[in-house]
Order: C-alpha cells, then sequence, then structure tokens
C-alpha cells in the first residue's frame, strides 16, 4: 500500500513537472537539478545528471537567456515556435526520471505521453495566450504574460515537489481547458472556410 501511495505521487511529479516544461523549457529542470543536488529528492540513476555541477550550470545560464529572451517583443513569439517542441522534451526526460516502473520501455512511453504531451498541452495555450496578447495590445501585454509564465513554471515546479498529486490534477484540469479552447477555436476557423450555399 505504501509503495501504492508513493508510485502515485512519483508519477503525479513526474506529470506536474512536465507540465512546468510548457511554461518554461529550463527553469523547471533547474528546479530539478538543485532540490536533487541538495538531496530533496532521488532520481533514477541515469537522470542523476541533473544534480552536477555542469549541468547545474548550463541550466542556470539557459533559464536566464529564456526569461530574457520572453520579454523582448517579436523574439518572445517566435520562441514559442521553438519552446513547443523543446518543452516537450524537457517534459519527457523530467517525467521519466521520476516515473517508478522498473522496465525501461513502459517508462519512456509513459513519459512520452504524459510528459511530453502535458508539455506540449501547456506550451500550446502559452502560445495562444501570447499570440491574443500581441494582436490585442500590439505586443504591450506580453510582459505580464510572461512574467506570469515565470511565475507558474518556478512556483509550479517547486509545488510539485511539495503537493505533486495536487499539482497533477490541477495541471489535468489546465490540460483540459486548453484542449477545449483549441477545439473551440479550430472549430471556429473551420466554419469560417466552410462554403455558404
Amino acid at each position: 500500500m505504501n509503495f501504492e501511495i508513493q508510485a502515485i505521487a512519483a508519477t503525479a511529479l513526474g506529470i506536474a513537472l512536465a507540465a512546468c516544461c510548457g511554461f518554461r523549457v529550463f527553469l523547471p529542470m533547474l528546479v530539478a537539478g538543485l532540490v536533487s543536488r541538495f538531496q530533496l529528492f532521488h532520481f533514477s540513476e541515469s537522470f542523476q545528471w541533473l544534480a552536477t555541477t555542469p549541468a547545474l550550470i548550463c541550466l542556470g545560464a539557459a533559464t536566464v537567456l529564456e526569461i530574457a529572451a520572453y520579454y523582448v517583443p517579436f523574439i518572445d513569439n517566435l520562441l514559442d515556435t521553438i519552446a513547443a517542441p523543446s518543452a516537450a522534451i524537457a517534459g519527457t526526460l523530467l517525467a521519466t526520471s521520476v516515473i517508478p516502473i522498473d522496465n525501461e520501455w513502459m517508462k519512456w512511453v509513459i513519459g512520452i505521453v504524459a510528459g511530453g504531451g502535458g508539455a506540449s498541452l501547456v506550451s500550446a495555450g502559452t502560445g495562444l495566450l501570447r499570440l491574443l496578447s500581441s494582436k490585442t495590445t500590439l505586443g504591450t501585454g506580453n510582459a505580464v504574460v510572461a512574467t506570469g509564465e515565470n511565475t507558474a513554471a518556478l512556483g509550479g515546479a517547486l509545488l510539485s515537489f511539495l503537493v505533486p498529486i495536487v499539482m497533477a490534477i490541477l495541471f489535468l484540469l489546465l490540460f483540459v481547458w486548453v484542449i477545449r479552447k483549441i477545439v473551440k477555436k479550430l472549430r471556429a476557423k473551420a466554419v469560417k472556410r466552410a462554403p455558404e450555399y
């Protein structure tokens, strides 16, 4: 019973951390690396490189550059096209690093679907939000969106280690909301393109 609870909590942690990668690619990985470095959480052996000094330096530098770049007009929209696949990769890595399954093949499949998929959905949602902000405020509101994303990435990553199941549920609700918004937008475009008779 205790193992089952730990397995559920670890899976929830993987989903929540992966979702945070949809807000910022490198910040959740940096948080995970620091948590591991201070021995507050133990990742599987194949992912202990996250806590090494070179990895933390690289992740720290990448985090600062990514955060700064999202405050530059036009660059922020350009970054969204790069962030989606990058978020999927980072989400897959983080989810796979904590999922407690001995079968490596199965672990990676779940990591790709739950971690990569979750990060991609959040990234798509934030990209749509930034496009909306760019259209309605001519880019002046994008700094507010970027600050919200930074806060969500940092706060979400930290809370994922403290209350993983709660955070996973919140992110699952966010996934549902993003999917509904995307479907609604696609339907609206299909209606506009439909020929009138």
